[in-house]
């Protein structure tokens, strides 16, 4: 493919969470918070989902910040890899 037939890749997604859970075997549970206002009231609500997340090294322990990102399709239910552990749990 030449230059001008290239399509340009879209950058992936990248949340930031808490690890809930690192009972599995290279997966870890990250639960993203998020804040939104709501349609009639005007108050701030808390939004959270849970992803699972592959974590190569087994690294990632429950309480860490970290930062995981987008990727192919790793299993049923995992999307996301650990990108960057941004605080370590006390």
């Amino acid at each position: 493919m030449s230059a001008t037939q290239t399509q340009a890749r879209g950058y992936r997604k990248v949340r930031e969470g808490l690890v809930v859970s690192d009972k599995m075997n290279k997966t870890v549970v990250v639960e993203v918070t998020r804040r939104t206002i709501h349609p009639m009231y005007h108050k701030y609500i808390k939004r959270r989902k849970r992803y699972h997340a592959h974590d190569e090294a087994n690294d990632c322990n429950v309480g860490d910040r970290v930062l995981i990102e987008e990727c192919r399709p790793m299993s049923a239910r995992k999307n996301w890899r650990v990108k960057q552990i941004l605080e370590r749990a006390v």
